[in-house]
Order: structure tokens, then C-alpha cells, then sequence
């Protein structure tokens, strides 16, 4: 098994839901770290071409470029992986970074449900499938799946984003065993707090105000945690220590974990006059 560490040096490097939040950190973190190219991959076509417009201007050795893609469209992903080696050169790594905040408990919609496993979940299996036969038959390559946190612990309040992240490991997790003594890198990112428009969007509501209860970093900082744990060669990358101490004490004392959090939740609760 290659347990080297994952880096963007020298490598054409495709980022998913780049155009903002840790995705266009990312971007342009892996410029500066070196990158031949970076692919800024977004549904919203004008803040990919904005991220790489900046990125082209601010590192011109990194040959960046863009592309509007709806990552759960498993047609879509197929033809931006094989675009990219066509135009670009083989992708060295790929971030399966895209995600959705989805929302609710027991009353979210089916609907809702259904977008936060087809962005959080299958836009991986897609990517996975479409990139990663191709870094095996070259002897090997880079797959890093953004989850979060919550994807090791849980998110207060919303079942739909907890439960997908928890499949979003257990994906990356597959992925590292199935494939890992061929030659394929993987990890996992599990961001906590990032001060980006998913978390800011949810700070009057119980999801998102337990999370920024817990110091929030930048996207900047949290992309500079991201590449250093990249290159660690460890499968989990966490942008903040404590939730490897949570994850433990969960593990440890699943009852005692649960009621902990019960009474987390009713401080934050009744923090927000709920």
C-alpha cells in the first residue's frame, strides 16, 4: 500500500464545487503549492470562471481553466474526467469536493433527502468511477473526497447532511481499502467550522449555530490545514484537532458520547430562543 502523502506539485488537479468556500481555497492553494493545472469544476459557471480567472493571474505558471458541470449527472462527470486527460494531460489528483447543506429532521422533504445523497454521496461513486480506473492502469493517482466532521460525529439538527457525510467516508474509506495496495491515494477531508456561505447560511438554526460554537477558521486557513494534511499521507485530514478527540470519545462511550451531545443541544437551543 502507498502510504506517501498527496500532493499538487507537478500534477494536473481537478476540484470539484470550486467557484467558492473551501473548493476555491483549495484551487488556489494547490497553485501556489505548484500545481502544472488546476480544473475549477462548478454549477454556477461564472464564479468557476471568476476562481480561475484569479488563480491564472496570481500563479501564470498554473495552467488553470474551468468547467460547468452538474456533478450528479453521472454522464457529465464521465466527460469532464475524459475532457480533461484529452485537453489538459492525465489527472493526478482529483477532490471530490462538491457538497450540499441539505437541512431538517424528521419533516425534510424526500426531496431533500434525495439531493443531499445524489451531491454528498453518488457525485462521488461517479467521480470515483470515471478517474480512478484510469490512475490505476497508470500505476496509481490521488482521490480525495471532502466530507465533514459531522461525517465522523453528527450535525445538530440536520439528519439529511449527518447521515450523507457518514456515507461519504464510508465511501472514501472503501475506496482506500479496495485500492490502496494499487497504487491509489486516498483521503478523506473533514472539515469542522469553515467560514464559508453553507455555515453562515445556517447560524439562526441549530445546525449551524452548534458548529460555529466550536472556532471557526477561514477558508484560507482551512485549505493551508487541508494541503498540509494531504501531504501526511493519512487518510482522515482534519482541519481542526478536536474532532479526532471527539470521534475517540464517541467510539469509546457511545452513551456517554449521546448524551453529551442531547445536552450540547439544549444549550444551543435555548441560546437561540428555541
Amino acid at each position: 500500500m502507498d502510504t506517501s502523502g498527496i500532493s499538487a506539485t507537478g500534477a494536473v488537479v481537478v476540484v470539484t464545487g470550486a467557484g467558492r468556500g473551501i473548493g476555491a481555497g483549495l484551487a488556489r492553494r494547490f497553485a501556489a503549492d505548484g500545481a502544472d493545472a488546476v480544473v475549477v469544476v462548478d454549477r454556477d459557471a461564472a464564479a468557476a470562471t471568476a476562481v480561475a480567472a484569479e488563480v491564472s493571474a496570481v500563479h501564470p505558471s498554473c495552467r488553470a481553466s474551468w468547467a460547468a458541470v452538474d456533478v450528479t449527472d453521472h454522464g457529465a462527470v464521465a466527460r469532464l474526467v475524459d475532457g480533461t486527460e484529452s485537453a489538459v494531460g492525465p489527472i493526478g489528483v482529483f477532490v471530490a469536493n462538491a457538497g450540499v447543506g441539505a437541512g431538517g429532521g424528521l419533516e425534510a422533504d424526500d426531496a431533500v433527502w434525495a439531493s443531499a445523497w445524489d451531491v454528498n454521496v453518488m457525485a462521488h461513486v461517479y467521480a470515483a468511477r470515471a478517474v480512478v480506473p484510469r490512475m490505476l492502469a497508470r500505476g496509481g493517482g490521488s482521490f480525495v473526497t471532502t466530507a465533514s466532521a459531522a461525517g465522523l460525529l453528527t450535525n445538530l439538527g440536520n439528519a439529511p447532511y449527518a447521515v450523507t457525510k457518514h456515507a461519504a467516508v464510508a465511501f472514501a474509506e472503501w475506496l482506500a481499502i479496495t485500492y490502496g495496495e494499487r497504487g491509489l491515494r486516498v483521503a478523506c477531508v473533514c472539515p469542522m467550522g469553515v467560514d464559508t456561505d453553507m455555515l453562515r447560511d445556517g447560524l439562526d438554526r441549530l445546525e449551524g449555530a452548534s458548529v460555529a460554537a466550536e472556532p471557526v477558521l477561514t477558508v484560507p486557513q482551512a485549505a493551508d490545514a487541508i494541503a498540509d494534511g494531504l501531504r501526511s499521507g493519512r487518510f482522515l485530514v482534519l482541519t481542526h484537532p478536536q474532532t479526532a478527540r471527539y470521534e475517540q470519545h464517541r467510539v469509546g462511550d457511545r452513551d456517554r458520547w449521546i448524551a453529551g451531545m442531547q445536552k450540547v443541544q439544549r444549550t444551543v437551543l435555548d441560546r437561540l430562543g428555541g
